[in-house]
């Protein structure tokens, strides 16, 4: 039986994620409502704009049926906007957050639009990630990770893809690449 993966499709580049995980021959389904969780085997939170998405799951109720399915083991992936989202706490510029990541957020980190930039993984990388071209588009940076957060890529020496239990964050966006190893990784926890 084949997977489906819900999208929160709030804002952000959920198309993108939607072909990737096509791509990996699996279902999508858009999360928009708390129902649209139900009989999903795992969730992408985009990036996008943090505040934006925060006030989109505010309006429509989702933040706790969201963290619910989580806690009860629902694998989730956030990219840039969507690690933050799943942080403990956020720095500059707090936006309500679900808490499921034991790190801090630090939003825009890396500086504004024209600081984006790519980095590719290597030497400070888990095994089966040498390689993987990041993209960081006004990224955040994780900090602070608690004891149960195993760190499992850094570019500068700084985490930018983390995970704990079912839950994996990346400050990047790997959905703009061809490189399928992190929605693979999603899919294997579910």
């Amino acid at each position: 039986m084949s997977k489906t993966i819900g999208i929160l499709t709030i804002q952000g580049d959920f198309d993108a994620h939607r072909k990737m995980l096509e791509r990996l021959g699996v279902g999508v389904r858009a999360v928009l409502h708390a129902n649209d969780l139900d009989d999903i085997d795992a969730l992408v939170i985009p990036g996008g704009e943090s505040t934006t998405i925060s006030k989109g799951m505010q309006r429509l109720g989702l933040y706790g049926p969201l963290k619910e399915r989580a806690e009860q083991g629902l694998p989730v992936l956030g990219t840039c906007a969507g690690a933050i989202l799943l942080s403990r706490q956020v720095e500059n510029h707090a936006v309500p957050v679900l808490g499921l990541l034991d790190v801090t957020a630090k939003r825009n980190a890396y500086g504004t639009q024209v600081d984006s930039f790519s980095a590719v993984l290597n030497g400070d990388a888990d095994e089966g990630l040498a390689g993987l071209r990041c993209i960081f588009i006004r990224a955040p940076q994780l900090v602070h990770p608690g004891p149960g957060v195993r760190v499992l890529a850094r570019v500068d020496g700084k985490p930018v893809l983390v995970q704990q239990g079912k839950v994996l964050a990346a400050t990047f966006h790997p959905e703009l690449t061809d490189d399928t190893r992190i929605h693979g990784r999603l899919l294997a926890l579910a």
